[in-house]
């Protein structure tokens, strides 16, 4: 039997054995419980409780105003609805860069608070010391390299990252980097597909691609895109599995026309 298929938890150590036996890993956000029990039910390996939710859930522009408050509450609705899947919870802009001494505190508030079983941190070398400092306390890091949202005011647009030569080998310097600190896997968001593919090779633990080709170990996804429910965000690597926009809104406009109508609730729906 396959790893995925034999693991009744998933862990860090499962992704691991994953890569090691040529299985792709998947990865999908949450940020409710009712979705993440769906979500979970369906096989998803991993489960990001991301910092996207400023995005699809508080109708924000950035990543950039989640606080450390919000993302426990998510990760605290996701963690009730799970049984299977490994919860990795990001760590919010602020609450790790420049102060590892923060970074830990945050950290632990997270897997106190939330009972999510990791953290995902955005960057390479310069967060270095906040990662060691977090995995001395026994708590599993997710790095995350390539495009790095809480950095958008940085870099000006989501393009994708690191076709230049020089950016190209920061990312793959820092990659291994994230390795020998630790971190049990890495997000590859937006780079070239060739580059992936050297990092993924070049690397003992997974990574987890978007819009990074397939020759990353894993995939990840926004729920809330691949399921047609935000569209106005429609780049290369996204693939839609369903156009829940159109659905739900249909349902809503056909429950108030029976409402108006007098059909609904009819006999058979009455006490």
């Amino acid at each position: 039997m396959s790893v995925h298929g034999n693991a009744r938890k998933v862990t860090t150590h499962t992704l691991q054995e994953m890569k090691r036996a040529g299985e792709k890993i998947t990865m999908l956000t949450a940020y409710d419980f009712s979705l993440a029990k769906l979500v979970d039910r369906g096989g998803v390996d991993v489960i990001l409780v991301g910092d996207s939710a400023s995005n699809v859930m508080a109708g924000r522009d950035t990543t950039v105003p989640m606080s450390l408050e919000h993302m426990i509450y998510h990760a605290q609705c996701v963690e009730r609805a799970v049984d299977r899947a490994l919860i990795v919870v990001d760590m919010p802009f602020g609450t790790y860069q420049g102060n590892s001494a923060i970074a830990l505190e945050s950290a632990i508030r997270i897997m106190k608070e939330s009972g999510g079983h990791a953290v995902k941190l955005e960057g390479g070398a310069e967060i270095v010391e906040s990662i060691q400092r977090i995995l001395t306390a026994g708590i599993p890091v997710m790095g995350h390299l390539g495009l790095t949202p809480q950095s958008i005011y940085k870099f000006g647009t989501y393009t994708v990252r690191a076709k230049e030569d020089e950016e190209a080998a920061k990312l793959i310097a820092d990659a291994k980097l994230l390795e020998e600190a630790g971190c049990f896997a890495i997000v590859l968001e937006k780079i070239p597909a060739h580059l992936a593919k050297q990092v993924s090779d070049a690397l003992s633990i997974p990574t987890i691609g978007i819009g990074a080709g397939q020759d990353c170990d894993g995939q990840v996804l926004v729920l809330h895109d691949m399921l047609g429910i935000t569209t106005d965000f429609s780049p290369r690597f996204l693939r839609r599995y369903l156009d829940l926009e159109s659905q739900i809104t249909g349902a809503v406009e056909q429950y108030c026309d029976d409402v108006r109508g007098g059909d609904f609730p009819n006999e058979e729906e009455s006490y």
